[in-house]
């Protein structure tokens, strides 16, 4: 092709045409894509509508991108000898160059197929613990929460609890293949929470028994509110043993006091309101029994010699 006296090498006329057409075909796709996303958020509404629409809008990229695809090598490779020598160089180029890419979205075909998580669940994936927001075909994006002191977080994370740190986080898919993935809400949308409460040998620890209990039963989630359906579920799937969702108090002997664990059942968000208001009822119920929680005692048996000033008389 000749233009302005400039011979541009492997220009021609077919091919200008073949990318004004693959412009045209790439933006009708995703002119008919946005449309039935559009569509679908008006038409899917009330319980579970958020859930559907993610999932939705999954099965639409996907489909847009595999019409994408197609399109172009139709408009580009009319001939099959010339797809074939084009598919050959392009896979021999993509294992090369793009082997975090490739691993990236064999991942997001696994989150598809695997039912490891969905929109709204509450996870830990790559170092990262949050709500995810969204599934691309390469990163999960989350919003973060914080974690519980103690905890290999690092000090990046400020939060002291699982509550919203405020930043927006995406951990490349990949990671489900070298990483563990820990769901909180997929399958089961409660978590078993413990809280300790230390008390000397002399205390009446009946009373403080009492106090934990019912603080842990007018706060913690009602075994009631559990469904039977939920329960039979998770036992069903895991093949687990009849699970106790009573709140209970264990206690552990340590060489300074009575430690005493109190066991009790949390939703998968809220958790931290919920021992905060056991914390406030279980410190009022100490303080009217008169019984103090336990901490290490230091004993000045005997004080130093106080040196006296230089030339002191």
């Amino acid at each position: 092709m000749d233009f302005l006296g400039v011979h541009w090498v492997g220009v021609t006329a077919e091919n200008g045409k073949r990318l004004v057409l693959s412009i045209l075909f790439v933006a009708a796709v995703l002119a008919v894509r946005a449309a039935l996303r559009r569509g679908v958020r008006r038409l899917v509404t009330g319980e579970g509508a958020r859930q559907a629409r993610f999932w939705t809008h999954q099965g639409l990229n996907l489909l847009a991108s595999l019409v994408v695809v197609f399109g172009l090598m139709s408009i580009w490779f009319d001939d099959p000898a010339r797809l074939a020598t084009a598919i050959g160089l392009f896979s021999a180029g993509l294992a090369f160059a793009l082997q975090r890419v490739v691993t990236a979205f064999a991942g997001y075909i696994v989150i598809l197929r695997g039912n490891n998580f969905t929109v709204g669940d509450r996870i830990s994936m790559g170092g990262v613990r949050g709500d995810v927001l969204a599934l691309g075909f390469i990163q999960t994006t989350l919003m973060e929460m914080g974690v519980a002191p103690g905890s290999d977080a690092g000090p990046s994370v400020w939060v002291k609890s699982r509550q919203f740190t405020g930043r927006i986080v995406t951990v490349s898919n990949s990671k489900i293949f070298e990483e563990p993935v820990y769901n909180y809400t997929r399958d089961f949308p409660f978590i078993w929470e413990e809280m300790s409460v230390t008390v000397r040998y002399e205390d009446d620890r009946a009373a403080v028994e009492r106090i934990v209990m019912d603080a842990a039963r007018r706060h913690a989630v009602d075994p009631a509110e559990i469904s039977a359906e939920a329960a039979r579920t998770l036992e069903r799937r895991f093949e687990l043993q009849r699970l106790d969702f009573e709140p209970r108090v264990f206690y552990r002997l340590t060489s300074n006091w009575l430690e005493m664990n109190l066991r009790f059942m949390s939703r998968d968000h809220g958790t931290r309101a919920i021992k905060d208001l056991i914390a406030r009822d279980v410190l009022d119920g100490l303080d009217r029994a008169g019984i103090r929680v336990a901490s290490v005692p230091y004993r000045v048996v005997e004080m130093p010699p106080w040196p006296a000033p230089p030339g002191a008389g």
